[in-house]
């Protein structure tokens, strides 16, 4: 009976250390994030690009304002970066792309649709949430199929449809998730394309640039912003069919940040439709592959493109 008094008595001692700590807890890499109205709060995944916006946002607002802003870093995924907005432990998402939004955060049937992705996304955002879904910045990360240029000048390659006279002999690395992927995957390209390939192989996404490049890879499936493109100097070929859906990217802002600083409204449009494609793979080279810090690579784009009007 003493024994068990005791063992009672530590683990009530235990919930009463735990519970104040479980009360404090939030989503990973909020811990430093807490609310204040003179700083704004930038969420980013670990994705290269997502790091370079945020860091545009952030200085973007620090020298036009008088805010202060901190990054929140390396999320873990896009829903993650929506939790942290709905949570209010950040104020802004860097990146939100249309597609990801649509299908997952949203829970709302997939649309090709770039237009109409966006207008249902920036309706229900502003609905469900009382967010703001900015227009694009200009670019859309999505899947691509990409060969060697040896490759694509051999047999003429430029779309994915060209494809189809070699497929029966060409072996393709893909993203291990993207195999099975519902809507969009393997079996619902080949029935859209019509064609299939000698062999799909999954892969980390990671690791098919570099297998490409290589040889063990006659094409492969990769990112269409990813710096690796521009290092291993590979051909994107143009989905000529429109198969994958719209992933073009924007930023979000909770209302209340507008509201209590309205000038923020028109300083974020300041980056609307300025970052095409090809500029948006450089950023992303010049961190990957020069090992600039994407601090420094946001920095450099926004002096050479005169964004600052004027120091303070």
């Amino acid at each position: 009976m003493k024994k068990f008094l005791t063992k009672l008595l530590i683990l009530f001692s235990m919930m009463f250390i735990l519970i104040p700590l479980l009360a404090g807890c939030t989503l990973p890499g909020l811990t430093s994030a807490q609310r204040n109205s003179d700083s704004v709060r930038v969420a980013a995944t670990t994705s290269t690009e997502s790091q370079i916006l945020a860091y545009m946002i952030s200085e973007l607002i620090e020298h036009e304002t008088n805010l202060q802003t901190s990054i929140v870093n390396n999320m873990g995924s896009a829903s993650m970066m929506h939790e942290a907005l709905v949570r209010k432990n950040a104020d802004i998402q860097a990146t939100s792309f249309n597609g990801t939004e649509l299908t997952g955060n949203l829970q709302l049937p997939p649309t090709k649709d770039a237009h109409k992705a966006t207008r249902i996304v920036r309706r229900e955002l502003k609905k469900r949430y009382d967010q703001t879904y900015y227009p694009t910045y200009g670019f859309a990360d999505t899947y691509a199929f990409m060969v060697k240029q040896a490759t694509a000048q051999k047999y003429h390659l430029q779309t994915v449809s060209d494809l189809e006279k070699v497929a029966q002999q060409f072996s393709v690395g893909v993203d291990s998730i993207w195999l099975n992927h519902k809507g969009d995957g393997y079996k619902d390209f080949i029935r859209y394309y019509g064609f299939e390939f000698k062999r799909a192989h999954p892969m980390q996404i990671g690791l098919v640039y570099s297998a490409l490049a290589a040889n063990k890879m006659d094409v492969v499936l990769g990112y269409s912003t990813d710096g690796r493109i521009d290092s291993y100097h590979l051909q994107q070929l143009q989905d000529n069919k429109h198969f994958f859906p719209p992933y073009q990217c924007s930023l979000v802002v909770n209302n209340y940040m507008l509201r209590e600083h309205p000038q923020l409204k028109s300083l974020l449009h300041r980056l609307d439709g300025k970052i095409n494609l090809h500029t948006m793979r450089h950023l992303n080279y010049q961190v990957d592959d020069q090992l600039l810090e994407p601090q420094v690579v946001a920095h450099q784009f926004l002096v050479q493109h005169n964004y600052f009007r004027g120091d303070k």
